[in-house]
């Protein structure tokens, strides 16, 4: 199931939203009732991986606990070691749970965990890119196994390993609740396509949190604004991206290849940030605040800019969990510039296992080290040149992440090189790209910030936000999204590969 269905927007979503609201008060009840909610979510389309997700709640509830255990255990002794001083002057020093000094036994434990995690999603994800990579240097023939790759996997593991990692860190005690842990995991608005949330963040609203007339409201209005987005953006402008990299190669012209590359980059922001946005309203319409993942990327001035903007969830994980692990910046810059490649060919592997996905990853390392050696001081001389060469990087990397194959998309990056040389094509440009789709195009233009910092600068239509126009506005969106879905053009979310 899919949050952008027919079937969840006109069964699942109206029946769980009663059932919660009947509920009352009882939080107990209300996260039993969205563990269920969430379970039959994951498992309509795939109900043999729902044994899978499973394994992995009850695998990192207990690698929790033991670890909780170990550190209890440990603050429980630098508590009672701290507990008499060398003199009446010196004042107490209690154990800091988030100290340096775990025991051994809980790093062992944390390192347990994490590989049993890395193992579950690399076998699914990576089983068949390692064994290419082993026929390749081994001149061998192991045969390819077909493993389909479980919905939301890179999602639900990478939020366990963040709740081990804090846990670790002494930010909460472990969970002892199996159903809250559950939830946390499983919650259906962000298990397929993310975002990426904390449990730190996440674990105090399944003990308490507010269900409000204000932020049921605002949570309807984002949901309605994420389905216009997938459904009246990404749908239609994708349509024609897919007819023109559906062409021949040869048969592609240069202006072609920048249409779809543009185009591409358009579908690739209102699909994610569509169902991001869609995350984040179901989240508010039961009582949650789930973190964005957004900030108007297309803004961004420079690859580092672009990076806090977009896939926050992601960028901010990998700092967390890896960057600064590593050492971030801390340990000089050659070492600086060794992890930043580390974390972007991380975030490249965890888009995809092919080279392709390592490239484009690595193309956006790069530029990152090249900017923190000075070339960012000169970017922001001129808006211009800042904004434009962002752009120029971001579409060349799009152009990679879209064929998802490096041969092919090198062939489509020369063509938006030379376009002079490549001017003859089967098709006229008209003949693959609609006018509802240059309409949508425009549209996706000035949605992706431009009209947002209008709105911001006039009072008089900021004013207008939560009232009887907007209302209106997203019944219209919400109707044509449905019209849509009923002429039978869903289309699934683009990340829902990852």
């Amino acid at each position: 199931m899919s949050i952008n269905s027919m079937i969840f927007i006109t069964a699942f979503l109206p029946v769980v939203f009663v059932l919660d609201r009947l509920c009352i008060r009882n939080i107990k009840l209300k996260n039993i009732l969205l563990l269920l909610a969430s379970l039959v979510f994951y498992a309509w389309g795939e109900p043999v991986y729902i044994v899978l997700l499973l394994i992995s709640v009850l695998l990192n509830y207990g690698i929790g606990l033991l670890m909780g255990r170990l550190l209890d255990k440990h603050a429980t002794g630098s508590e009672n070691s701290a507990a008499q001083p060398t003199s009446a002057s010196q004042p107490k020093s209690g154990y800091q749970p988030n100290s340096a000094a775990q025991p051994l036994a809980a790093r062992l434990v944390l390192a347990a965990g994490i590989l049993c995690n890395l193992g579950i999603l690399g076998y699914y994800k990576y089983f068949n890119f390692l064994l290419r990579i082993l026929n390749r240097l081994l001149h061998q023939e192991f045969e390819m196994r077909d493993i389909p790759l479980p919905i939301g996997i890179s999602f639900f593991t990478f939020g366990a390993i963040a709740y081990l990692f804090d846990l670790y860190r002494g930010h909460y005690k472990a969970e002892k609740n199996l159903v809250d842990l559950a939830l946390y995991m499983a919650f259906f608005p962000k298990i397929s396509v993310g975002p990426i949330a904390r449990y730190k963040d996440f674990g105090v609203q399944l003990k308490s949190r507010t269900e409000t007339l204000e932020k049921t409201s605002e949570g309807i209005r984002r949901f309605c604004y994420g389905l216009g987005k997938k459904m009246l953006l990404a749908n239609i402008i994708g349509s024609c991206v897919d007819k023109i990299y559906g062409q021949d190669i040869n048969n592609v012209t240069g202006l072609m290849v920048w249409c779809a590359a543009l185009l591409y980059t358009l579908q690739i922001y209102y699909d994610f940030s569509g169902f991001s946005d869609m995350a984040v309203g179901l989240g508010k319409m039961f009582g949650f605040d789930i973190c964005e993942n957004f900030n108007y990327p297309y803004l961004s001035g420079s690859i580092q800019e672009f990076w806090r903007r977009w896939h926050i969830s992601l960028s901010s994980w990998f700092r967390d969990y890896l960057y600064i692990p590593l050492g971030g910046n801390r340990r000089g810059k050659i070492r600086t510039y060794l992890n930043l490649a580390a974390v972007f060919l991380a975030t490249g592997l965890w888009h995809g296992a092919t080279t392709a996905f390592v490239v484009w990853g690595l193309l956006h390392g790069f530029f990152m080290i090249v900017e923190r050696l000075g070339f960012k001081k000169i970017l922001d001389r001129t808006k211009v040149l800042k904004y434009g060469y962002t752009l120029v990087i971001v579409n060349f990397g799009w152009v990679i992440f879209r064929v998802a194959n490096l041969g092919p998309s090198l062939q489509y990056i020369k063509r938006m090189l030379m376009p002079w040389k490549y001017t003859t094509g089967t098709f006229a440009l008209q003949e693959l790209i609609s006018n509802r789709c240059i309409v949508m195009a425009i549209a996706g233009v000035l949605g992706a910030g431009l009209i947002q910092t209008l709105i911001k600068k006039v009072p008089a239509l900021e004013k207008l936000k939560g009232g009887v126009a907007e209302m209106l506005y997203c019944m219209l969106i919400v109707a044509a999204s449905m019209l849509l879905l009923v002429n039978g053009t869903y289309n699934p979310a683009i990340y829902l590969n990852f």
